[in-house]
Formats: C-alpha cells, structure tokens, sequence
C-alpha cells in the first residue's frame, strides 16, 4: 500500500558503517547485508545504471519502519555508499569504532475489535502487523489455510491466472487474519452457501474492509510489472467480495 512520507530538511548522503547499515536493512525488511547492497551496486555501476535503479531491488516488499528518522537514516546510508562505488573510493567495512545497531522496535498486535466492527484505525494497524511480524503472519497464514478449505476451493476454480490467483489469495488471507486478530473467538470455517449472492446480502461487509480490499484491488490494477487486465480484475474483484462477506459472517459466537 501506498503511504506518504515526511518530508526532512538536511538529507545527507553518508555512509556510517556496515554494522549501521545492516541494522538499518534488517529493520527494513530487506534480505540483504552490506557486503552484497556493495556487491549489487558495484555491478549496477558497471552496467551504467544508477542509484534509482538499484536501490529499490534491495527489498522484496515495501520497507517498513518505527519513524520517519530511521527511514531516512537507511537512505542516507544507502546512498552515501552508492557515491563511494560510484566515486571508485576504496570501502573498508571494519574501519573505526562500531556505532551500535539500531534497535528493532518490538510490534504490538492491534486491540480487538469485538463486539463491535473493525474501523479504518484497527485495519491500519493490523496490516502494519502482518507486515512487520513474520512470526505471526506465519501462524495467522497456517490458520487460513486450515480452516477456509471453502474459500480455497473457489479460489482453485475460479479460472484465474497466476498473477490474479496470487493477488485474490493474498488479500482473502490479509482480511482472513486481520478478523482473527479482531474477533477473540476466531472465525469458523466458511459454508459452501456462504459464497453465494444471498451469502453477501446476508453479511454486509463493515466498510474500512471494503475500502482495503478496493484499494488494494486498485493497486493491482495498476502493478507496473504485471497489472491485472479489466476483464481479470473484475473476477477477482467478484471473488474478493464474496469471499469477504463469508469471511465476515464466520465469526465465531457472534
């Protein structure tokens, strides 16, 4: 998802050491230590490509962080070593003393929702959730899978391509664990009937969840590697909406 950014007066480009740097990747999200962010940009600056090019294939999702200043710290960092590759300076990772590693911010799961609806607030911070604990994500993506055979079963027949399989499943299973962590007594399986039209009139969808899946919907749309052609899209999007529905009326002792 898309999210605006601070703007910071005094951005500079400035290298602070490797054990900064990776702190800085790990909190990121990203895979990669120094060594091989130096390794990229030395071949990316051989190949003549620039700083735009390969900095954002340092992540495989979008990096998240606890404030606006250690985002900047991570570029600022990233972007005084491009200028050391790009300089041909000599760089030497166990020069001087060792600042110490920023610390990773521990992630709080959002309060439940319940008895109530999930506002716009609650999904916020469970998608941020999902985003930043893997360890969770795992367990939630482990009770998706065991419990929603239904909602599998449609997505399996729903003659979809990969990229519309991939982008359906995803989001079923973000609304799927965003409902357990706000719904104490969990969701129970979804019915075969559930996935019907009178399924949905049956449970109308609160609507910050709506305008997640519409908005997430629309940024596959516009993917600019692989985007979801209108007919495609109009099929997960059907899919989605009757998934969500179901979903929302599985809560258990509700």
């Amino acid at each position: 998802m898309s999210r605006s950014r601070s703007k910071r007066m005094d951005f500079v480009h400035h290298f602070e050491g490797a054990q900064v740097l990776d702190g800085l990747l790990d909190l990121a999200g990203s895979s990669h230590d120094s060594l091989t962010v130096l390794a990229h940009m030395r071949q990316a600056h051989a190949e003549g490509r620039s700083s735009r090019d390969v900095i954002p294939e340092l992540f495989e999702r979008e990096p998240r962080f606890g404030s606006p200043e250690l985002a900047r710290q991570l570029f600022q960092n990233l972007l005084g070593l491009w200028d050391l590759v790009e300089e041909g300076k000599p760089v030497r990772f166990e020069e001087g003393p060792r600042e110490p590693r920023p610390k990773k911010q521990k992630v709080e799961a959002p309060r439940p929702f319940a008895p109530g609806e999930p506002d716009t607030a609650f999904v916020e911070a469970a998608w941020r959730y999902l985003e930043d604990d893997e360890k969770a994500r795992t367990r939630l993506h482990h009770a998706f899978e065991n419990k929603q055979d239904t909602l599998l079963g449609e997505l399996d027949a729903a003659g979809l391509t990969d990229e519309g399989y991939g982008v359906a499943r995803h989001l079923l299973f973000e609304l799927h664990a965003m409902l357990e962590l706000g719904w104490p007594q969990g969701l129970a399986s979804v019915a075969p009937r559930a996935m019907t039209d009178a399924g949905m009139e049956a449970s109308p969808v609160p609507p910050a969840l709506a305008a997640y899946a519409d908005e997430a919907l629309f940024e596959a749309e516009q993917d600019e590697e692989h985007p979801l052609s209108p007919e495609e899209l109009a099929k997960v999007r059907s899919l989605v909406k009757r998934g969500m529905a179901a979903l929302w009326g599985a809560r258990k002792g509700k």
